[in-house]
């Protein structure tokens, strides 16, 4: 476990207790910045088992979370190789286990990539090419918010692509994959699933939310319409591309807090990570200068309070 000291320098009567106190507050406004991504599950006009169930979910969120932390000190020590794929129906919940695996890691070590529409040069390359651009190095996590599937799901649903590339797709993903895994990549894959009534109310709460709205596009609207031929493509996209190198694993995700935890625990299951251990962080003392003098930042420059 990794600990910080501080130098022990003179500090007035009462300083350590302040700095105690310091620590502490910076931890609980930590904390509150998580409870704001769930402000549309706020307290009000809950129940108190609706509450308790709330306080429980986080609880259990925040341990979680402290061993992705662990997870990635030894992916990072190990220099190991983690692709993880998130695939599903628009809302799902996808965006939202993603964030919480991402909130508390290191950006350089686990990296979301959530590639836009191919360009017209992108059309032109070899199916798998942009994708392989983002694959990780020794010590990376990279998470896919959709991926190559899309040729086996919106793509092949809303006539992008011919369905002769669709079968050229599902012979070579495997062997694909395969490489992957050869070459030292750990790939887990995840579908999240949620039924027709369910996808159907979180559309409508995004367009009654101004700040979801963003969220709704043309093809996910779209998406609606052609439901059961969403369902045909994904029953055939499990089938064909569940191979032993690189499982398919269904989180089910109507209730979406149960959906996080059970993905994040599965997830940690996957590796046998250990706790490393760093040496003690030592925090050196400020060098002073008797000559040094801090110029005042003139007004014009500083960010009006208004709060």
């Amino acid at each position: 476990m990794t600990t910080m000291t501080r130098p022990d320098d003179e500090r007035a009567p009462g300083a350590e207790t302040d700095l105690v106190e310091r620590l502490f507050l910076d931890r609980l406004d930590s904390l509150d910045e998580e409870l704001e991504l769930e402000f549309d599950d706020r307290d009000t006009g809950r129940s108190a088992e609706s509450r308790e169930a709330r306080r429980l979910y986080f609880q259990e969120l925040f341990r979680l979370q402290g061993e992705l932390v662990k997870l990635q000190d030894w992916v990072q020590h190990t220099r190991h190789k983690v692709v993880i794929l998130f695939e599903g129906r628009d809302a799902a919940g996808k965006g939202g286990v993603i964030k919480r695996i991402t909130q508390r890691l290191n950006p350089r070590v686990c990296r979301v990539a959530a590639l836009p529409a191919p360009n017209d040069r992108e059309r032109t390359q070899w199916y798998f090419q942009r994708y392989a651009a983002h694959l990780p190095a020794a010590g990376e996590i990279v998470l896919f918010d959709r991926s190559w599937y899309n040729r086996a799901g919106v793509e092949r649903v809303m006539g992008f692509c011919s369905e002769a590339e669709v079968e050229e797709f599902f012979r070579s993903v495997p062997e694909f994959e395969r490489m992957l895994v050869r070459s030292g990549i750990q790939l887990i894959k995840y579908w999240f699933s949620i039924t027709d009534e369910e996808q159907e109310a979180r559309f409508l709460a995004r367009i009654q939310d101004p700040l979801k709205q963003w969220k709704l596009s043309p093809m996910d609207l779209e998406s609606r319409r052609r439901w059961e031929e969403y369902t045909v493509a994904k029953e055939a996209m499990l089938e064909r591309t569940h191979i032993a190198e690189a499982p398919w694993w269904v989180v089910q995700a109507v209730d979406k807090k149960k959906a996080r935890l059970n993905c994040i625990a599965h997830l940690l299951e996957q590796m046998p990570y250990a706790e490393v251990e760093r040496p003690a962080v030592h925090l050196p003392q400020r060098v002073r200068h008797a000559d040094y003098l801090r110029h005042p930042v003139p007004q014009d420059l500083i960010v009006p309070e208004r709060y």
